[in-house]
């Protein structure tokens, strides 16, 4: 029998998952055994943004497991449900994309989860776009689709629930969304449909529509969300508290090697394929490995441990040896430029107001010296060539001309 510990591995859920159940269809792991044929297991995302964090990895990485257990990974792009937006968690409609805006995200995405999963193996992936089969979709199909759910169906969905209860306006496309998702499920037959938690909803109309359209239901597995790197909120851009998969090697290692203690087992679990029993009892260590292991996935070995020996050095205040640096060209600043605005314009904050905030609290060094002066000027860029700006123990960027 196959060895299936890989499959409960940082999940939530799987559901149904009637383990003592006498109706074999109904228990994921004898579906897995009984290798008749490989399963297609489907991850759909929404190129909604530019970037994927980690956050995003989790599901991924599940999907490589299941393409490393012999079956095929069927990654949907919602080049069309991106135009409408999951209003998953959302407390008020998403801004509507247009087609040129998810085609060039979509690129970025794929590129992005090219070091998580098997792209090169006959088989084991399929990239689709769900416009194949939304977009001819006619009205006949489309009242067919909500003829399938009810109002109170959707307004049991925990965001719309929310948002009926508070008197926020929820429009008649979004209703439409988790069908539209859940009909992927039925374009391409799905065995095993992958989410995080906040997906479950949409996972069982996928469910649904399959019964509905005659099909052998999916079972819906899901993941945790990831905390961020504060420990409090889940991983976001807009909360400033994730790593994204594109970031340079030496920014990645620095965010992940400040991992709270109490995020230390997940990130390996969630993360890795570190043993937990192999994590190191001295959280400093556990730190370390954590970065060093995860910017490896994204880096390699050589960038790593580069990013490592820059890490200490600029901790140690020795910056000439760190050349892992981001780089910031000043070709476009106009001199004098005062300091406020040279830390908000390298992009270490988001605004000036921001960035005098940080400074006035000490939390920006340059080459190493902490700086207080909000308004300290530069004359040439001749003044600043070089020299490496710091902003915390995570956010570095060295300034050239």
């Amino acid at each position: 029998m196959a060895n299936l510990s890989w499959l409960r591995r940082g999940i939530s859920e799987i559901f149904p998952d009637q383990v003592e159940s006498a109706n074999p269809d109904e228990n994921l792991e004898r579906r897995l055994k009984q290798r008749d044929r490989p399963l297609r297991i489907k991850l759909g995302i929404d190129p909604t943004g530019t970037d994927i964090h980690l956050g995003h990895s989790i599901p991924m990485r599940k999907l490589r497991s299941f393409q490393d257990a012999g079956h095929t990974a069927v990654l949907i792009i919602g080049d069309f449900t991106a135009q409408i937006g999951d209003p998953t968690g959302k407390s008020e409609v998403r801004r509507q994309l247009t087609e040129a805006d998810v085609r060039a995200n979509a690129e970025t995405y794929l590129n992005q989860v090219r070091p998580i999963l098997d792209f090169e193996t006959p088989g084991r992936l399929e990239i689709r776009y769900n416009s194949e089969w939304l977009s001819g979709l006619d009205l006949g199909k489309i009242l067919q689709l909500l003829a399938t759910t009810t109002v109170g169906q959707m307004l049991a969905k925990e965001g719309f629930s929310e948002r009926y209860d508070k008197g926020n306006p929820i429009y008649l496309h979004e209703f439409l969304y988790p069908l539209m998702q859940g009909y992927d499920s039925v374009a391409i037959e799905a065995d095993v449909e992958l989410g995080g938690t906040d997906q479950k909803f949409n996972i069982a109309i996928g469910r649904d529509l399959q019964r509905h359209f005659g099909l052998r239901p999916q079972f819906g597995l899901l993941v945790p969300l990831l905390l961020g790197t504060d420990g409090i909120q889940k991983m976001s851009k807009s909360l400033g508290n994730y790593v994204a998969l594109s970031e340079e090697a030496l920014t990645m290692y620095s965010k992940l090697e400040k991992t709270p203690d109490t995020l230390l087992k997940s990130y390996f679990e969630l993360l890795t394929d570190w043993s937990l029993d192999q994590i190191p009892e001295n959280p400093r260590e556990a730190q370390k490995l954590l970065a060093l292991t995860i910017v490896t996935q994204y880096h390699g070995e050589a960038a790593a441990k580069q990013a490592q020996q820059d890490a200490i050095a600029l901790v140690q205040g020795n910056t000439t040896q760190a050349d892992t640096v981001p780089e910031f060209s000043l070709t476009d600043v106009q001199f004098p430029a005062k300091l406020f605005y040279l830390v908000s314009a390298s992009g270490l904050c988001k605004s000036s107001s921001d960035a005098r905030r940080q400074i006035q609290g000490g939390a920006v060094r340059l080459d190493g010296e902490k700086v207080e002066a909000v308004d300290r000027l530069f004359q040439s860029p001749d003044d600043l060539a070089g020299s490496v700006l710091q902003l915390g123990k995570n956010k570095f960027v060295r300034f050239i001309r």
